[in-house]
């Protein structure tokens, strides 16, 4: 079997674009979603191809997680819901450069609690950003959340 030859180095995608204006929110944040405080903590990893995010909250026994990444020329989310179920999405780039959305594009693990199935960042500035995201409820149900998060560290 043949190996696909690494692309040269040339103009970023992009994705690729996207994916180094995520990696600037690398560090620690607080803030609030739906009035419950909350701690985001954001690290680029894996040599620098991949980003996680992890929230946090008091009284959560454990932590979703959600990696971030580039494949060929889509910027890609894959999120560790604690619902149970992994969604895939697939982010764009705002026209004004300071916002990645990403929107769903499939799913794996059981769907009967409900998913995500669109996570936006925005970028406010060096010191602050808003999440919101998108959950499907049974039923065809939906809500939003989200706040503004500022940096701590």
């Amino acid at each position: 079997m043949q190996m696909p030859m690494p692309k040269t180095a040339g103009a970023q995608s992009d994705a690729q674009k996207a994916f180094e204006k995520l990696k600037s929110l690398a560090g620690t944040w607080q803030g609030s979603v739906m009035g419950i405080p909350v701690q985001t903590t954001i690290r680029v990893t894996s040599r620098g191809n991949a980003i996680l995010h992890e929230v946090t909250s008091s009284g959560m026994p454990d932590n979703p997680i959600t990696m971030i990444y580039v494949d060929g020329d889509r910027l890609l989310l894959t999120h560790y819901c604690d619902s149970g179920n992994r969604p895939r999405m697939e982010g764009k780039f705002s026209p004004d450069g300071n916002s990645v959305e990403f929107t769903l594009f499939d799913i794996t693990g059981n769907t009967e609690k409900g998913f995500m199935n669109r996570i936006a960042f925005t970028i406010v500035d060096a010191n602050h950003h808003n999440e919101e995201s998108t959950f499907m409820l049974p039923g065809n149900k939906s809500f939003r959340a989200g706040g503004v998060l500022q940096r701590t560290k």
